[in-house]
């Protein structure tokens, strides 16, 4: 049993590391604010093609597979925004984007996270390496990296049609969340417009 005199300090101890966890769970409850990213403009569909597409969410490294929107203050350093997160896994947020624009442009029997039969005809395969907003240095410019490795593989015989990397960086005014979520918006919309026609044509 401790000695009488260590009893107030301990209870005062006890005291604060209560209000800590409690305070630490009040802000861990707080709402954060939610972003989505929008699909690039689609020319009207073209005749409907044949071939169906399964769409996999990209491999990303532990970092970039979270809702949080990742910064890099330095090439070796990633954090993360405060208070505000995306609207799904990063992986599956680029996925999500990719079928709907893919499915929009008219060129596949159908488009999908998963096949209509057994299998679908071809898979789109990727590795997402890059997808931060980045500023090394203090007064450095801002600017989104994304940087994304796709494969598209014919599911019959598993041979790789085509690969390529798409990597698009995207000025920002400023480190504000509303400034990089807008630069973020502007640059996924420029590199999906970038991977439709590859896909398109690769899977005709």
């Amino acid at each position: 049993m401790p000695p009488r005199s260590l009893l107030p300090a301990l209870a005062l101890a006890l005291g604060t590391s209560g209000c800590a966890a409690i305070s630490a769970l009040g802000s861990a409850s707080e709402p954060l604010d939610i972003y989505d990213l929008q699909t690039p403009a689609i020319e009207a569909p073209a005749r409907r093609g044949w071939a169906e597409l399964v769409v996999e969410p990209p491999i990303a490294s532990g970092a970039l597979s979270t809702e949080r929107i990742m910064i890099r203050p330095s090439p070796l350093q990633a954090q993360y925004l405060p208070g505000a997160r995306w609207s799904d896994d990063t992986p599956v947020l680029l996925q999500t984007l990719l079928v709907r624009s893919l499915a929009e442009t008219g060129a596949f029997a159908s488009v999908g996270r998963a096949p209509l039969g057994a299998q679908g005809d071809y898979a789109l395969l990727g590795e997402l390496t890059d997808f931060q907003a980045e500023s090394y240095g203090t007064g450095a410019p801002v600017s989104v990296h994304l940087r994304l490795m796709l494969r598209l593989v014919r599911e019959r015989d598993a041979a790789v049609v085509a690969s390529r990397t798409f990597e698009v960086r995207e000025p920002a005014t400023d480190d504000e969340t509303a400034t990089l979520v807008a630069a973020f918006d502007q640059a996924t919309r420029r590199m999906v417009a970038e991977i439709l026609p590859w896909a398109v044509q690769a899977g005709s």
